[in-house]
């Protein structure tokens, strides 16, 4: 693969092109007024793999928003890529933080400024770029399967259905995903560990109607007010969760497990001023990366009630609501959390208030070991184009559907991400590093070599 930083140079700019040609499809999953946004994206991803070089792609019609499959089969006796993606995006508000309209992707300082930048068009589209490459230039080694779904922001409540019906279809053997991040920009890290998710939105019920403040306040209980005492209780002084049996199935890893982690190049002081905050808060007795990924935890995303525009209006208001998503740790279950948090969270309500807890998505967490023939042909390539070794890490974040990987179709998922916590995702400014976007078109076609090599 000598030429390969020369085909990626000499189509630099078209290879943007098309992707801020995807960018520009307003593609929110979780709006629906932008359905027709989702078919129109799910297209463009059809059409762009046949260009690319796939036998053939079609869209699929799930309950939900589509699926997008291609295949290159080159041999059968080959082993067989599935590269897992999704083409829908988060909303953009609040728009006023925005440097630049987050449907008309810029570039300023290196970086493409829009949303789905990173997270994921930017990352899914390298793949589509490496394909092209190792097909038009004869150097693809295997056989090659494409998942691109749409609904992975909001739970990708209809995949399990589409792999359970397609499980032939989707026959392989290693899901190669990007869509999460490195260490740094110099510091190359396959994540081999996800946590799990329970999502729940909660309301609480005061009087039959908003009331005036003055002539009320004092004598009915406000819901707000009473939220906040709950949610406030969730969490003790030593940053653990009190939910009665939370804890039960966490895993405490050993002493040398988080020596490894330990020597992982972090800087609290730059991932302090990254973010602009003073200092840090978590559990008791672990350290940032660890906080975010071997312990679970529970954060309000989003409350509120009352009146909330500009100006004064003196309510005592009948609702209150928050959402509220707890991650996970490999072992806990996200059923069981979720039925736990609902009897706990009911349990402590007062009887002055109405309380309801309502499940809107989640998933179980992941771990991939690292002595597999997978991780390894994944660390080659990041070796071969960073001149270093990766550092095997534990994510924060959540992507349920790998586990459903493994559950249902018996295959493994290595995650190849080249995002950077600095890019903003799901916030106003997303950002994608020119760097990185071509880096990561460099590094996927290493992996395809080694994989192929290898099994």
């Amino acid at each position: 693969m000598h030429d390969l930083k020369d085909y990626i140079e000499k189509n630099r700019d078209r290879f943007l092109e098309e992707l801020f040609e995807l960018i520009k499809i307003e593609s929110i999953s979780s709006r629906e007024d932008h359905k027709d946004d989702m078919y129109r994206a799910a297209e463009w991803i059809r059409e762009s793999l046949l260009r690319k070089g796939a036998d053939k792609a079609e869209v699929c019609e799930t309950e939900g928003h589509p699926v997008v499959y291609g295949e290159k089969l080159v041999d059968k006796k080959l082993p067989t890529v599935i590269i897992y993606g999704h083409y829908d995006v988060q909303p953009v508000e609040p728009l006023e933080l925005w440097k630049s309209k987050p449907f008309e992707p810029e570039i300023r300082d290196g970086k493409i400024y829009a949303r789905g930048a990173d997270d994921d068009k930017g990352q899914m589209f390298m793949h589509f770029a490496a394909f092209e490459y190792m097909v038009s230039t004869g150097q693809l080694p295997c056989n090659v399967k494409f998942m691109i779904e749409g609904e992975e922001e909001i739970g990708s409540p209809s995949l399990g259905s589409f792999l359970k019906e397609n499980r032939e279809k989707l026959a392989g053997d290693v899901i190669l995903v990007s869509d999460t991040a490195m260490l740094g920009a110099e510091t190359p890290s396959i994540t081999t560990g996800l946590r799990g998710l329970s999502f729940c939105e909660v309301h609480v019920t005061g009087p039959n109607r908003d009331l005036h403040s003055g002539l009320y306040g004092g004598a009915v209980a406000n819901p707000i007010n009473i939220l906040c005492d709950m949610i406030s209780s969730l969490i003790d002084k030593d940053g653990k969760i009190t939910v009665k049996g939370f804890y039960d199935d966490v895993e405490e890893l050993p002493k040398e497990e988080r020596e490894m982690m330990a020597r992982a190049p972090f800087s609290e002081e730059d991932y302090k001023e990254s973010i602009g905050v003073k200092a840090l808060h978590g559990e008791k007795g672990y350290s940032a990366l660890e906080r975010t990924g071997i312990r679970p935890s529970l954060d309000v995303n989003g409350i509120w009630g009352g009146y909330t525009q500009k100006g004064a209006k003196t309510v005592l208001p009948s609702e209150a609501h928050a959402k509220i998503s707890m991650r996970l740790v490999p072992n806990q279950n996200s059923e069981k959390i979720t039925r736990l948090f609902r009897d706990h969270f009911l349990s402590i309500a007062p009887d002055y208030v109405k309380v309801d807890v309502e499940f809107l998505h989640g998933g179980e967490g992941y771990v991939s070991p690292v002595n597999t023939p997978e991780y390894q042909a994944a660390s080659k390539a990041y070796e071969k184009t960073y001149g270093m070794k990766p550092v095997p890490y534990r994510s924060g974040g959540s992507i349920p559907i790998i586990s459903m990987f493994e559950h249902i179709l018996g295959i493994k998922s290595i995650l190849m991400g080249f995002g950077l916590e600095s890019d903003a995702i799901h916030s106003p400014n997303e950002n994608y590093p020119l760097s990185q976007f071509f880096k990561g078109m460099e590094t996927i076609p290493h992996f395809y070599k080694f994989f192929a090599e290898m099994k």
